[in-house]
C-alpha cells in the first residue's frame, strides 16, 4: 500500500519520450492486457478553459476495461468527437458497452456522452451523486439521469474478474468529481488528479507542466486534494491515470509526494521568486538588481518574472512554488499597476498562503502601489510581509541600495 510518510523517497524528474513511440502516436495502447487508452491529443487548441496557453497541447484521456462487462472510462471533448469514436470502435472490436464511468461531468471530459448514448442506447452511466443536477445543466433535452446510477463512497460496480470501487473526490476540482480503483490491476482512475497540460506526444518532464496545472486548476482546493491522497495511501497502486497528461506507472512516490507539498502549500523549492510590472523599464531595474543582491547572498535560487509579458499561470505556479516571494510595481492611477493587481488576485482566488513577501514600489509622485499590494495581501492566509518596503521614486539610485539589501536580509532571515 501507498504511504504518505513514503512519498518524497525518491524526487528525480521524469521525462517522457513520447513523440516517437507508435504507440502514443496511434493514440490507442494497452495499459494491461484488458485496459487500454483511447484518448485524444488536441494539439489545435490555443488556450485551456480559455486562459491557461498550453504550447504542447493537451490531452483528453478516455480509458476503456474489457473484461466480462465493458466500462468506458469517460469520453473526451466535442471538439474531438470523431477521432475519439473511431478510437473508441477500434478498442471495442465489436464489442457493445455496458457502462460509461462520468469522473467528472466538465465538458473537456464529457462532451460525448450525448453521442454516445445515442449511439449506444442499452449504454448505463455511472456517476457520483452530486453529478445528478449538473446532467441536466450540460445535457439540455435528454434525460440521462433515468440512466445513471448514481454511486457514493465505496460504492462497487463488478465488471467480472475486477471491482470498481469509487471514491469520492468533491472540489478536485468541481463538487461532482470521483476516482475509480480497479482492484485487479490495481489502477487509480484519478479525474483531473495528477493531470498536467500538455499532449501525451510531448517530450518534456512531468513536473513542470504538472506543477502549473495544479496551481491553476486545483491550487486553491488543498484540502479536498489531501483528502483525496489520504484515501489513496489505504490502496495498492499500481498505476494511476489522469484525466490529462501521461498514465503514472514508475515511481509513483515523486509524483504523489509532489501533490502533497502543493497541496498542503508547502515550498518546493527554496528561494526567492521576483514578480515585477513595470512601465518604462524603472521597475524592472529595481527588479534585476534586487536578484543579483539575493544571489549575492546565497540564495540557493532566484527566479524572475515581468508580469506585463511573461505567462501569468506560469507565475501563479512560481509563486507557489518558491519559499518566498517580491513583489516590484509601479504605481498607477491611485493604485498598483494592473499587471501587478492581476497578479495577486490570482493568487487571492487561488489560496496562496504560508509564505514571506517582500514590496517594492515605484512612483513619480505620491507612490500608492506599496499600500494597494499590502491591502490586498493582508486578507490572505499565513502571508508575512517583511520590513522596510522600499520606496523608488522614478529611477532607482545609489541611495536606494542600503534599503534594498535590508529588505533581502528580512526576506532571507530565518524564522523565528
Amino acid at each position: 500500500m501507498l504511504s504518505l510518510s513514503n512519498f518524497s523517497e525518491n524526487t528525480t524528474e521524469i521525462v517522457y519520450q513520447n513523440r516517437n513511440n507508435k504507440q502514443y502516436k496511434n493514440m490507442i495502447f494497452d495499459i494491461t492486457d484488458s485496459v487500454k487508452y483511447i484518448g485524444v491529443d488536441d494539439m489545435d487548441l490555443d488556450l485551456f478553459e480559455s486562459q491557461y496557453i498550453i504550447p504542447n497541447g493537451i490531452s483528453y484521456n478516455s480509458y476503456l476495461i474489457a473484461d466480462e462487462k465493458i466500462a468506458i472510462m469517460d469520453t473526451a471533448d466535442a471538439r474531438k468527437a470523431d477521432e475519439w469514436f473511431a478510437n473508441l470502435e477500434e478498442a471495442l472490436a465489436g464489442r457493445t458497452p455496458d457502462f460509461l464511468v462520468v469522473h467528472h461531468l466538465e465538458p473537456d471530459h464529457a462532451g460525448c456522452i450525448a453521442r454516445l448514448v445515442e449511439r449506444y442506447p442499452s449504454i448505463e452511466l455511472v456517476a457520483g451523486a452530486k453529478s445528478e443536477k449538473m446532467l441536466g445543466q450540460f445535457f439540455d433535452g435528454i434525460d440521462l439521469a433515468s440512466r445513471t446510477r448514481f454511486v457514493g463512497e465505496g460504492d462497487t460496480l463488478s465488471l467480472g474478474s475486477r471491482t470498481l470501487t469509487f471514491l469520492m473526490a468533491p472540489m478536485v476540482h468541481w463538487p461532482e468529481v470521483m476516482v475509480s480503483y480497479d482492484d485487479r490491476d490495481k489502477i487509480v482512475f484519478s479525474a483531473d488528479a495528477f493531470g498536467k497540460f500538455g499532449a501525451l506526444s510531448a517530450d518534456e518532464e512531468w513536473a513542470c507542466e504538472a506543477r502549473r496545472y495544479y496551481f491553476n486548476i486545483c491550487g486553491k482546493y488543498g484540502p479536498p486534494v489531501q483528502a483525496l491522497l489520504k484515501k489513496l495511501s489505504a490502496l495498492d497502486v499500481a498505476k494511476i491515470c489522469p484525466l490529462h497528461g501521461p498514465i503514472l506507472e514508475e515511481n509513483l512516490g515523486y509524483y504523489i509526494g509532489l501533490y502533497d507539498t502543493w497541496s498542503s502549500y508547502q515550498p518546493e523549492t527554496e528561494g526567492v521568486f521576483i514578480a515585477y510590472a513595470s512601465i518604462h523599464g524603472g521597475t524592472a531595474a529595481v527588479a534585476e538588481r534586487m536578484a543579483e543582491i539575493l544571489r549575492a547572498k546565497g540564495t540557493p535560487k532566484v527566479s524572475i518574472a515581468d508580469l506585463s509579458r511573461d505567462d501569468m499561470a506560469e507565475a501563479v505556479e512560481d509563486a507557489f512554488r518558491y519559499s518566498k516571494l517580491l513583489l516590484a510595481a509601479a504605481s498607477y492611477d491611485g493604485g498598483v499597476f494592473p499587471p501587478m493587481h492581476d497578479f495577486i488576485h490570482h493568487l487571492q482566488i487561488k489560496g496562496w498562503r504560508n509564505r514571506r513577501v517582500g514590496l517594492i514600489e515605484n512612483g513619480s509622485w505620491g507612490p500608492t502601489a506599496g499600500r494597494t499590494m499590502r491591502g490586498m495581501l493582508e486578507g490572505m492566509r499565513d502571508v508575512e510581509i517583511v520590513s522596510p518596503m522600499v520606496t523608488i521614486l522614478s529611477r532607482m539610485k545609489e541611495s536606494n541600495l542600503p534599503a534594498m539589501e535590508e529588505l533581502a536580509d528580512a526576506l532571507l532571515a530565518e524564522n523565528e
